[in-house]
């Protein structure tokens, strides 16, 4: 196994990645997936982490980074957009393409990150081999339209330039960008195969916006966790074991 950092040109600067990549022969090659934080966290989220380890154990490389003003990317988490994060998904993927290993590419996200994988598989379409969400937060277009973000209420007609939230500070352009999004039209694009997890408990994000994906794809499932939190907290290997579950079964399947 080579686990290596790597810098990557974003969408605003430099992006910090770890690359895990599984034992391979001379000439072999692997799928890889791209793996993406939420909002306030970072690759270095243990649920990402477990990830890209039980990935590595199937033979599955994968990639983690911190957008574009989180952990060591540069870039000032005050700009920050899902547009922008968008963007440098679309870089990470880019970077993926160039790897003589890689045989194709998956993308999976947590809560905004999940919302990023989904636009993004929804622009790159028959280019992504398979798209994983866990607990996407597509409810952030809902809310942010309601003039709520994480339980703090903002006026919509005229939104603040700094906005703190739950120890952090995001930008007008963040929230307003967020009004326009059109999540579920945009990602209803991507055709491939789509796993969608989701727990029952999720206070953050109602397992019915997760059912409203599984809706708008032609090709998805719909794993609804029991008992299970945002972070999957009661049972994380039960998420992560459908995620790489999911994966494995697709890495001999080539379009």
């Amino acid at each position: 196994m080579i686990l290596k950092s790597v810098q990557i040109q974003g969408s605003v600067g430099k992006l910090k990645a770890e690359l895990q990549i599984p034992t391979l022969k001379s000439t072999e090659k692997c799928p890889i997936v791209i793996l993406m934080h939420g909002v306030f966290s970072d690759k270095e989220s243990p649920l990402l982490i477990a990830i890209a380890d039980s990935l590595q154990s199937k033979g599955i490389a994968s990639i983690r980074f911190d957008f574009n003003g989180y952990g060591k990317s540069e870039g000032k988490l005050i700009n920050m957009t899902v547009p922008s994060e968008v963007l440098d998904a679309k870089a990470v993927f880019d970077y993926c393409k160039t790897l003589d290993f890689v045989s194709d590419i998956s993308l999976l996200g947590h809560s905004q990150g999940g919302v990023v994988a989904s636009l993004a598989a929804g622009d790159l379409k028959d280019e992504v081999k398979s798209v994983v969400l866990l607990a996407s937060a597509a409810v952030m277009e809902d809310k942010v339209n309601a003039g709520i973000m994480m339980g703090k209420t903002f006026d919509t007609e005229n939104i603040p330039e700094i906005f703190p939230v739950n120890n952090h500070q995001v930008g007008r352009e963040y929230l307003a960008s967020i009004r326009t999004l059109n999540i579920y039209g945009r990602a209803s694009a991507y055709t491939g195969p789509v796993c969608i997890i989701h727990g029952e408990k999720d206070r953050m994000v109602p397992y019915s916006y997760a059912e409203k994906y599984n809706e708008i794809y032609n090709n998805s499932t719909l794993y609804l966790l029991e008992g299970e939190t945002h972070e999957f907290n009661k049972n994380r290997s039960l998420a992560i074991t459908t995620a790489v579950n999911f994966l494995e079964e697709l890495k001999h399947n080539f379009f």
